[in-house]
């Protein structure tokens, strides 16, 4: 084979794995929880490819896929058996994304899995106590406040939560629902102002509370 012929195999494996990398990327952040963590294992996962005999792949998205995926599977893993806690989606680094746009667009993707988990998995009033206290870092007092309710009850929803995030157990979600999430948590992330982030998340308290007696 010619250098050119080389060359431009090596443009086209590189193409392909270019096309799928925010997808390994939003993939190895929902299984990890951390933007390092799913950094580390898109890159291991590029390694992995640059050795592959691609003339035996006949998929090479579903290939990265299923090797991303089965690589933070073993790290997720490795990280549970070092340390016994509950790491949930939102659970995420100081990360300097620069300028980048494709970090940029991979880090969107990654929180819009990430909260569209949190919509799946958890009620309106676990979904406010853990954004408020995994993301932002809120004391159960003030959650409390938020969600009308004890400090030991927010305690109780918070742990509540943690536990659902790890579950298996999804619902529908509502296309708009989870778009008005997700540009109130990127504003309050952006801001610091958290007030708007609050209302919806109050709002959303108060349809279920709603919708809860109405079927009592």
């Amino acid at each position: 084979m010619s250098t050119r012929a080389l060359t431009v195999t090596d443009e086209t494996d590189t193409a392909s794995f270019q096309v799928v990398r925010p997808r390994l990327f939003g993939i190895a952040f929902r299984v990890l929880g951390s933007v390092n963590d799913a950094d580390d294992v898109v890159q291991d996962a590029w390694i992995r490819w640059q050795r592959t005999d691609h003339d035996q792949v006949r998929d090479p998205a579903g290939f990265l896929i299923t090797m991303t995926t089965r690589l933070a599977l073993t790290v997720g893993q490795s990280a549970r058996a070092r340390r016994e806690i509950l790491s949930g989606p939102l659970e995420v680094d100081a990360v300097d994304l620069g300028d980048d746009p494709s970090r940029v667009a991979e880090w969107d993707e990654a929180l819009e899995c990430a909260l569209l988990a949190l919509l799946e998995k958890l009620s309106a009033t676990e979904r406010a106590a853990y954004v408020l206290r995994e993301a932002f870092d809120y004391p159960h007092r003030r959650i409390a406040a938020v969600l009308g309710v004890s400090e030991a009850n927010a305690r109780q929803i918070v742990t509540r939560a943690r536990m659902r995030v790890r579950s298996e157990r999804r619902q529908m979600v509502d296309a708009a629902e989870h778009r008005c999430l997700v540009d109130a948590f990127v504003a309050a992330a952006q801001t610091g102002d958290l007030a708007s982030l609050e209302r919806l998340l109050g709002a959303e308290i108060a349809e279920e509370r709603s919708h809860q007696q109405l079927a009592a």
